[in-house]
């Protein structure tokens, strides 16, 4: 069973997909961490909520030795407003999977975080967005793509609403990502990941 540590600065509503995930057995694998970057994060209290070790911690060296005390095989980013460093990249090559609230390279990178990316959606006046489940490498929102899924833009849309209806698929294909990485689904070969029936 593949060993899961979850990274959170917030609420959690993606790490508690993952959870559940685990615990319906549509992801064969195990939260067996979750650390924030900020304390008070409710995502903490999630996963006390179903006994899964939750760790307040900002140094990424510690991060990473936490990861490593748990024998974590895959790294998931579930809202960490943090860009990682290239050490922790390293450590977890195409073993960190991060959601992001649009269709990269659309409206990602630096700045682009939470509501900031549908407002700037709504801005541009695009008609559809969506979500993104990647690798991470050593930029912003740059590593290879695992699944995309587009939301159509309505147009009595604001922020909220339209983050309301992403939120949805973000948690329907990171479960989905989550799970082929855990059944060894997922093959990368440069930009490109391949899925594996």
């Amino acid at each position: 069973m593949v060993k899961i540590g979850v990274l959170i600065s917030g609420g959690g509503t993606n790490l508690q997909a993952v959870i559940d995930g685990c615990e319906n057995k549509s992801i064969n694998g195990e939260v067996k961490v979750v650390i924030s970057n900020k304390e008070g994060a409710f995502g903490l209290e999630r996963a006390k909520n179903h006994n899964i070790k939750a760790v307040c911690e900002k140094e990424e060296d510690k991060i990473i030795k936490i990861l490593k005390e748990n024998e974590v095989d895959l790294v998931v980013l579930a809202g960490y407003l943090k860009i990682i460093s290239p050490k922790l990249v390293n450590e977890y090559r195409n073993k960190i999977i991060n959601i992001h609230p649009s269709l990269i390279p659309a409206f990602c990178g630096k700045g682009y975080y939470g509501e900031k990316v549908h407002q700037g959606v709504i801005d541009y006046g695009a008609k559809v967005t969506g979500a993104t489940v990647h690798f991470v490498d050593e930029g912003a929102d740059t590593g290879p793509i695992i699944i995309q899924k587009t939301v159509e833009v309505k147009q009595d849309d604001d922020a909220k609403k339209l983050a309301a209806r992403v939120l949805d698929v973000e948690h329907e294909i990171l479960t989905k990502s989550i799970s082929m990485f855990c059944e060894n689904k997922l093959t990368v070969q440069g930009r490109r990941v391949y899925i594996n029936d």
